[in-house]
């Protein structure tokens, strides 16, 4: 079973393969861990933290991240919105958990080594094809790779994903940029643990402090032109913060202040999601995560679908022998759940990119959506995202 990919979907999908009996082989572009290559922090919500559980991975977030309770909303000129829970705690005390990216990647990826999972390095995937027996796959570096599945967790630009069919779509830009960082520098009232979040007039921003003080934040600048990838590494951090700082300058709010307060080095990429993706599989090859159904960072779920997708998989591969039909079980357990979140979260995303009008309207009806999302009955219609379990022991349907 040939991987592609070292992230969550990819290290995950490998752990889950190893328990079901299978021998995954990890190949990942990068010469160390994904993770420690791009990225700011992240959220694992709890249905992510049930889908590690059943590898025996969970403790990598527990052990690295932390709980957080809710999301408070406010405008750019500091007018509180409202808030909402962040997520469910469950019974057994399971909550949604905050980490840097790197600390997951990194934590699964030695998780993945340290139970015999073989990762071969400096692979980036270029090509793929079916054989007789299965699938090769071609690296840059010349080389090939052949098993009996190749399964694409490489990312939202997934090579994988045309192998599979060409006329599968490329992702689709936001219009916004992502970057973040971490600072001590600034001091900022607020409770730990909690996601501050702030329509600006020119910039969406967000933090939370961690319980250690420490002040993590994101942004996500508006840009109608799609940066190049080239365009995008040679931004210097100091021209990316002078951009920052114009942008939050225009708001009533600390976004600006935390920006100038982080000195470390902090990059900017291109957000995408990816909401349908007509073909998952063929017989020998198939996407998960990102490949198959990037989601907008505004839904909070990009890891966590990763991770179930990695452990149905596996369930699947093991119980149904046949590749063809456990491949084509996978995409009925997981197709209909991904594709409304992704919707859900391209809804959410839209918020951030508005005009004057839009902005006005927006700030006068969040307070009572808010309000009304709040209660225990519209809470209880979108349970279905975060209660979901994947009960490893019992067969696939």
């Amino acid at each position: 079973m040939l991987i592609a990919g070292g992230g969550v979907a990819g290290t995950v999908a490998a752990l889950a393969a190893a328990k079901a009996g299978l021998e995954p082989v990890i190949y990942e572009a990068y010469e160390r861990s994904a993770g420690l290559a791009h990225g700011v922090y992240l959220t694992v919500a709890v249905n992510g933290m049930d889908a590690l559980r059943a590898v025996d991975a969970d403790h990598v977030v527990t052990s690295a991240g932390f709980p957080s309770a809710q999301i408070r909303f406010f405008s750019g000129t500091g007018k509180p919105l409202g808030a909402l829970p962040i997520g469910p705690v469950l019974p057994d005390g399971t909550a949604t958990h905050t980490l840097r990216r790197s600390d997951l990647y990194d934590g699964l990826y030695r998780e993945a080594v340290a139970r015999g999972v073989r990762i071969e390095h400096g692979k980036r995937l270029v090509g793929a094809e079916r054989t007789n027996r299965g699938a090769v796959a071609r690296f840059e570096d010349g080389t090939t790779a052949e098993g009996d599945l190749l399964v694409g967790a490489d990312g939202v630009h997934s090579v994988v994903r045309r192998a599979v069919d060409p006329a599968n779509p490329d992702p689709r830009y936001s219009g916004l940029g992502n970057t973040g960082g971490f600072t001590r520098a600034a001091r900022i009232d607020a409770e730990p643990g909690d996601y501050n979040m702030i329509w600006g007039r020119k910039c969406f921003f967000g933090y939370t402090v961690s319980p250690e003080g420490e002040v993590w934040w994101f942004a996500n600048p508006p840009s109608t032109a799609e940066r190049s990838r080239a365009e995008l590494r040679a931004l210097s951090t100091d021209r990316l913060r002078a951009e920052l700082v114009e942008l939050l300058s225009a708001d009533r709010t600390v976004g600006a202040e935390i920006v100038k307060a982080t000195d470390g080095d902090f990059g900017i990429t291109n957000q995408y999601d990816l909401p349908h993706v007509p073909t998952w599989h063929n017989d020998a090859m198939v996407v998960i995560g990102d490949a198959a159904h990037a989601v907008s960072p505004s839904s909070g779920q990009g890891a966590s679908l990763a991770a179930e997708d990695a452990v149905t998989l596996a369930r699947c591969l093991r119980d149904l022998q046949d590749v063809p039909k456990a491949l084509e079980t996978y995409e009925r357990l997981r197709r209909e759940r991904v594709e409304h979140i992704a919707a859900w979260g391209a809804r959410m995303n839209s918020t951030k990119k508005q005009g004057l009008v839009g902005r006005v309207l927006r700030d006068l009806v969040v307070p009572v959506f808010l309000k009304k999302a709040a209660k225990p009955e519209a809470m209880a219609k979108t349970a279905w995202v975060h209660h979901h379990h994947i009960d490893w022991d019992a067969p696939t349907a």
